[in-house]
């Protein structure tokens, strides 16, 4: 998530105030209401939860997002067709729209928002996601773990030039050392923010996948990685957890 400096504007200049301009206007346009609208996140992206409806809004900062956009949408479409259970567009929109030129989609929600998956869950998605193979006309990018970083930096003018060039020759060097792996599963489709906070209940309880903004073509163990460290580093994961996303998904040794 951007920096806000603590008054609700990030340092590229996209705050709370323009971005309910624009949900406003966005939801007028798709028949939907804005009124008491919730944000959740002010980050690369604005999201709102309506009231009025079981709609998440997610607001990208520019026109440059619309083609990403077209991609999550078809990247859900996908993916529920084939088994893996994930967030899917609200039908109530024709998406993704341009307002102000920020593009604008519609998403239903999942549950109450606050119900997470298990590793066991994520591990049984990922397993289900990796096998897959694109349809035609769905192009994935490639994945490029460092560019968001190197983007973020460059847009954060509040950063000391000092700090800033330090910050990104660390980033060029962890580049290098992710350059220098050397994987042991095939390349395919990833999800690249594989974590248990990316997979949410819906009100049946079936865990399903968000957050699809990262997916891309790239080593199936990048997916793997966040839960390794959650419990490896930081202690977030029990044990138990880490073993029931083991069994969920069959981790081979890899000294990646």
């Amino acid at each position: 998530m951007a920096d806000d400096g603590g008054n609700g504007v990030d340092s590229a200049g996209f705050g709370e105030a323009e971005a309910r301009s624009v949900l406003t206007a966005a939801c007028t346009a798709a028949g939907l209401d804005a009124v008491d609208a919730r944000m959740l996140r002010l980050g690369e992206h604005a999201m709102f939860r309506l009231t009025s409806a079981p709609v998440i809004v997610r607001i990208g900062r520019s026109a440059d997002y619309a083609d990403a956009a077209r991609r999550e949408l078809a990247v859900s479409a996908w993916l529920n067709s084939s088994d893996v259970p994930t967030v899917q567009a609200a039908a109530e929109a024709d998406q993704p729209l341009i307002v102000d030129g920020r593009v604008v989609t519609f998403w239903q929600t999942a549950g109450d928002g606050d119900s997470y998956g298990t590793t066991g869950e994520l591990a049984v998605l990922l397993r289900r996601m990796h096998v897959l193979t694109p349809p035609p006309g769905l192009v994935l990018p490639t994945f490029t773990p460092f560019d968001r970083s190197r983007r973020r930096l460059d847009d954060a003018g509040h950063l000391d030039p000092t700090d800033r060039s330090f910050l990104l020759s660390r980033v060029d060097a962890l580049d290098d050392a992710y350059r220098a792996l050397r994987f042991t599963l095939p390349t395919g489709p990833i999800h690249g923010d594989a974590n248990v906070g990316n997979v949410l209940r819906d009100d049946t309880g079936v865990p399903v996948l968000i957050d699809l903004d990262g997916f891309a073509v790239g080593p199936r163990e990048w997916d793997l990685i966040l839960t390794a460290i959650y419990y490896d580093l930081y202690g977030w994961h029990s044990a138990d957890e880490y073993a029931a996303f083991v069994d969920g998904y069959g981790i081979m040794a890899w000294d990646g």
